[in-house]
């Protein structure tokens, strides 16, 4: 355990100007930070510490790894289910694998070479998995560890893989080819056999044309020694393996897609480009015994009906006791050309179109046996979509979905904000869960879901964690997170608090947001007093406050009007309202937007006083759960259009929400629905400002604003959504010579709009060098009881305003003295005079008391304002004024933390006097930085653009953690990226998955409990009919076969230039950074045994097997012994 003291603060002070000292920050390690000038020009100094403060993290807490992927799998390519297990795998276009299995299993995999997964083939109830990837590569996947691993990889050099197939209980995998080869893999060693179907073997020889590429292969029902390959130009060879030569050949004039067999062998299923099914007779092969095109019109003179799309895949399934069913994708008429993609269920004579949302990527038939040749009763289809999953229930005639328990919805509307919570008040789930419960949709399926495989405990982990994602349609979602799971609780829809746009209407009213205008950009969420606040992309602002309660109300709504007045600084005019009014001016009215307040003048008016959005001024039914409280929206201010909320932050015990843009600050009361600021950034300042700005002129201000429209809509946000929507910031480009790109840099703080001051200024490490433009943007607020100034001896309410260019302001709060009054009495806003600066644009800031706890703002314990119970006790306000963590007193002083794009600062308060700075990047910026709890003490987390995530110590800003992780590859993990308590932390990592990932140590070590099983022991069901020899000697003769014909010793060897074998890392779960060490040995000496011990299981259950045969056999003999014994040899 390391003290720190302030004694040596003034040490370095002349060595290192907070401008010059490097990277690793001159407040690492020793304790003793470089100085900081103030406005006035003195360098920072402590005085005598009042205490030393006893730091506990080490770097031994830390520790980066990805704990789970929730959502749907992104642009998903392949599917798989193991019927025994009962799990199912989902391959996609990244190379990534997703395996679910009951809710709480779902694993995630990705193949190193980020190619496209083709095909996934399960070893049924071997808890291993076979994936084929675009690169033409196989990999064996073991599934018995909980996170899985490739144990061989196969790649192919001359060929390209097109078709996979496995059967089951087999060893021998068969691989088809482009050019229409077959070749033969055994699974065990992952090595190729001598044995090759070539094109030209299997068809005709009088055959002028190449059949292209194996499109499906399959081992008949009957006798595993006949091999069934579909090519695409129609051809169906049914190869006989054992005489290497075809059997039969089929012939069809349109290209085959997909094959299918009836369950007896004897019949087989095709179907085709023109969207047609045929079924074909093993006795009769020249010819289909049955064509029909289901989806097709009939013509009327008889002809064959007219072609259809492509039926993509078909299946037929028999039943024991009813109809077969055929299930296929594709296959409509061309005619219906807005059709919705289907899924076409024909039982018996009776045809059933299922419409989807989303094209179908792949769908598979759940079936009750595991075994080809028995009958099939399937009980569901799993549909993958592209951005959904289905199973459809096919036990009920009106085969409706069953409900999916998974969190595959999180990309219902793009996500366009998170927030995180760990440790949150417990009783919000069970409450937040309840009031979402109320929502849920009716007429799924009564059966249980099917896919149930694996094994999932709750773990160590007990807090719970609240995730929140903010949504571009306006709906805000709330979500359990505990214990690595991930389940929706509530869903709001902001959305509803304002009319719904007309069509021609807005591009006159909501001209600066083309699409989306209700995407949500911030939140602000309060878990103690369960206040929840929404900044929108249309520049407005609601609050919610939360109730359990149905209430039918108004919207109260304010307007307000942020602009920034450059033209004040050439030619001063007296100002109607003044920046500051006294408490007799504070009388704006409660505006109930009427519809003539919104209409919009005819063409050619400039726009003044006009919000971007009309809110609902007629009563509004509000369920249960968080009701709007307050709107307020910022209005057009002489043709130019509201700027883009950058900063926001509300406090329930003051009754105060704060929002930032670039033009300026409001503060709004909204208990008294007043507004109590709303004045330009350089006025904030008043005779406190620290540069000398170059005034412009007014023109130039507005051709900026209007050029640069603040609405940097959902494109930004997702790159891959097409939408056209005006960019900002074309400045940027001159600046950015470093090679990040253009989109990287709008994303340098998607709080600070204006982004050019703050990368120029930080280029040059000039804190005065403002030469292009004046605006500085409101870029993090705080509200906290803090010492307001250096002469104060007790702590007040403040509102800490952080800028673009790292310039930090405190406003006093002057809040009425008691609770009676507070609705009534004006609550004052002023400047204090104090001004800090740092490098950057700030990002967060922190308090900790003078033990070096971190002190949480005030907040108003949650009541439930419709209560039935509203009797004087429950009216009255309950004021938590402090964190309870801290038992005594906060003290005389207290520490300021604030962390900007650049640097970490920490300053006592209230002599202001800087103690500790390191500067965390030179060349980079930071996208995200929060001060978070983790093994009772605090830290500062810090996500870095260059893909660096870091941990500083508090307050001495020591380095803890620094690791290259994560690249932003992507505006939208920039966009995403958020840290919590406890070490957690989570980004988007495709538009539909979200990534969690933990930097504590302990977290890493437990993570192997918290994860589910996907393989558990599941004895495979006996085959039906199974004769006395199978029974008594096990397996078949045609095992033995497949052995003997693919083994070295008859096939030979492959050609080594065809594939290539690499070894994967497969077996070693566990064994982390202690690969060469006394750990690693341990490990590895562990799972060998345990590898051993399996398979000694195995021996001994084969020996115990074999003595049963052979006392069965000597039973056997020892009675034709005796039947025997006394006949001569000639009476046999």
């Amino acid at each position: 355990m390391k003290k720190f003291n302030f004694r040596k603060v003034l040490d370095g002070l002349t060595a290192s100007s907070p401008g010059g000292s490097s990277g690793g920050g001159s407040g690492g390690g020793s304790g003793a930070g470089g100085g900081s000038v103030h406005p006035g020009g003195t360098a920072g100094a402590a005085g005598t510490p009042r205490d030393e403060i006893q730091e506990t993290l080490t770097s031994d807490y830390f520790q980066i790894c990805k704990t789970v992927r929730h959502g749907f799998p992104y642009l998903p390519t392949a599917l798989a289910f193991d019927p025994v297990q009962k799990i199912l795998a989902i391959g996609t276009r990244t190379g990534a694998i997703r395996i679910l299995g009951r809710p709480g299993v779902d694993c995630y995999c990705q193949h190193e070479s980020g190619a496209a997964v083709l095909q996934l083939q399960f070893l049924i109830n071997e808890g291993a998995l076979v994936s084929a990837s675009a690169d033409d590569a196989l990999h064996l996947w073991n599934l018995r560890q909980k996170r899985p691993a490739i144990l061989h990889s196969l790649k192919f050099n001359r060929e390209r893989i097109t078709y996979c197939h496995l059967p089951f209980q087999s060893k021998w995998l068969y691989v088809g080819t482009e050019r229409g080869n077959t070749h033969i893999v055994n699974i065990e060693s992952f090595i190729l056999s001598g044995y090759v179907i070539m094109w030209n073997k299997a068809i005709e020889l009088s055959t002028k044309t190449h059949p292209g590429p194996v499109v499906h292969l399959s081992d008949s029902p009957r006798d595993e020694g006949k091999l069934l390959i579909g090519y695409e130009n129609g051809t169906v060879v049914f190869w006989d393996l054992r005489s290497k030569r075809a059997d039969l050949r089929a012939y069809y004039d349109e290209a085959i897609h997909s094959v299918a067999w009836h369950h007896e062998g004897k019949q087989f299923m095709c179907s085709h480009s023109d969207g047609s099914l045929t079924l074909w007779n093993l006795k009769s092969p020249n010819r289909p015994f049955q064509t029909t095109i289901p989806h097709g019109k009939i013509q009327r003179d008889g002809k064959k009906p007219e072609s259809c799309k492509p039926i993509l895949k078909v299946e037929y399934k028999t039943c024991k006791n009813s109809e077969p069913f055929v299930i296929f994708s594709g296959g409509l008429s061309y005619d219906k050309a807005c059709r919705r993609p289907s899924l076409t269920i024909m039982h018996g004579k009776a045809i059933t179109v299922l419409e989807m949302d989303h094209p179908i990527v792949d769908f598979l038939t759940l079936c009750e046996t595991p075994y080809p040749n028995e009958f099939q009763e399937p009980y569901a289809v799993v549909v993958l979509l592209e951005k959904d999953l289905i199973v459809v229930d096919l036990t009920q005639s009106n085969f409706p979905i069953f409900e999916n328990p998974y969190p595959i919805d999180i990309h219902e509307s793009p996500v366009t904000c998170t927030e995180y919570f760990a440790d949150c008040p417990p009783d919000l789930i069970p409450v937040l869960y309840s009031v979402g419960a109320k929502h849920k949709k009716q007429g799924y399926s009564n059966k249980e879901w099917p896919i149930s495989g694996g094994a999932w405990n709750l773990g160590a982990q007990t807090y719970p964690e609240i995730i929140i994602t903010g949504h571009a349609d306006g709906s805000v979602k709330f979500w359990d997170a505990s214990a690595i799971t991930l389940q929706m609780l509530y869903k709001l829809k902001t959305s509803k608090v304002f009319e719904k746009q007309k069509v021609g209407e807005g591009k006159a009213t909501a001209e600066i947001v083309e699409e989306d205008p209700f995407a949500v950009q911030m939140m602000y969420w309060c878990p103690e007093s369960r206040i929840f606040c929404v900044a929108g992309v249309s520049a407005y602002v609601v609050v919610y406050r939360f109730s359990k309660h149905e209430v039918n109300t108004e919207i109260a709504s304010l307007e307000v009007r942020l602009q920034y007045e450059v033209e004040d600084i050439i030619t001063p005019e007296p100002e109607i309202i003044p920046p500051f009014p006294d408490a007799s001016s504070q009388l704006p009215s409660l505006k109930s937007l009427s519809g003539s307040t919104n209409t919009v003048a005819c063409e050619g008016t400039m726009k003044d006083s006009i919000p971007c959005l009309s809110v609902k001024t007629r009563p509004v039914r509000m369920p249960p759960g968080y009701q709007a409280d307050l709107v307020i929206q910022l209005v057009w201010v002489d043709g130019e259009p509201p700027q883009q909320i950058t900063s926001l932050a509300v406090n329930s015990a003051y009754g105060l929400v704060a929002f930032g843009n670039c033009n300026g600050l409001a503060v709004v009361d909204f208990m008294q629905k007043t507004v109590l600021l709303s004045m330009g950034t350089i006025d904030l300042y008043g005779s406190s400002d620290p540069y000398q700005r170059q005034p412009r002129s007014p023109r130039k201000s507005k051709q900026f604003a209007a050029d640069n429209f603040c609405m940097r809509g959902l494109s930004n946000f997702y790159p891959d959504l097409t939408k056209r929507i005006r960019t900002s910031y074309q400045s940027l480009t001159e600046l950015s010579d470093s090679p990040v790109s253009l989109e990287l840099e709008r994303c340098k703080s998607p709080t600070s709009e204006n982004r050019e001051n703050s990368f120029s200024r930080s280029r040059s490490s000039s804190v005065s060098s403002i030469d292009r433009d004046s605006k500085e943007a409101i870029t993090a607020l705080y509200f906290m009881e803090s010492f307001a100034r250096k002469n104060d001896s007790a702590v007040s309410p403040c509102l800490w305003v952080g800028t673009g260019l790292g310039m930090v302001l405190i406003l006093s709060l002057n809040l009425p003295a008691s609770d009676d009054l507070r609705q009534s009495e004006p609550v004052m806003v002023s400047p204090s005079g104090t001004v800090l600066t740092l490098k950057g644009a700030v990002l967060t800031f922190a308090c900790l008391d003078c033990m070096g706890t971190l002190t949480h703002p005030p907040y108003e314990v949650w009541r439930d304002a419709h209560s039935a119970d509203d009797g004087e006790k429950t009216r009255k306000r309950k004021l938590v004024m402090h964190s309870p963590s801290s038992s005594q007193d906060m003290g005389d002083h207290q520490f300021a933390v604030i962390c900007s794009e650049k640097q970490a600062k920490v300053f006592s308060l209230p002599s202001q006097t800087c103690l500790y700075v390191h500067n965390i990047t030179e060349t980079s910026f930071l996208l995200r930085a929060d001060v978070v709890t983790l093994c009772n003490s605090v830290c500062l987390a810090c996500f870095c653009a260059n893909g660096h995530i870091m941990t500083l110590s508090l307050p001495s800003l020591r380095p803890l953690l620094d690791v290259n992780y994560l690249p932003v590859t992507d505006m939208r993990i920039a966009r995403t990226f958020c840290f919590t308590n406890e070490g957690q932390a989570l980004y988007l990592s495709s538009p539909t998955e979200i990534q969690r990932l933990t930097y504590s140590q302990e977290m890493c070590d437990n993570l192997q409990d918290m994860l589910g099983d996907l393989f558990t022991p599941v004895e495979t069901p006996e085959a039906q009919n199974r004769g006395f020899l199978k029974g008594l000697f096990g397996g078949s003769g045609q095992a033995f076969d497949r052995e003997e014909l693919f083994g070295e010793a008859t096939a030979g060897k492959a050609s080594r230039s065809l594939a290539q074998h690499i070894p994967g890392s497969g077996g070693i779960e566990g064994v982390r950074g202690a690969a060469g060490g006394v750990i690693g040995d341990l490990t590895r000496a562990r799972i060998a045994l345990d590898e051993r011990g399996q398979k000694l299981g195995e021996l001994d259950e084969k020996t115990a097997s074999m003595m049963a045969s052979a006392e069965a056999f000597s039973k056997h003999a020892h009675e034709v012994m005796l039947k025997y014994k006394d006949k001569k040899w000639y009476q046999f």
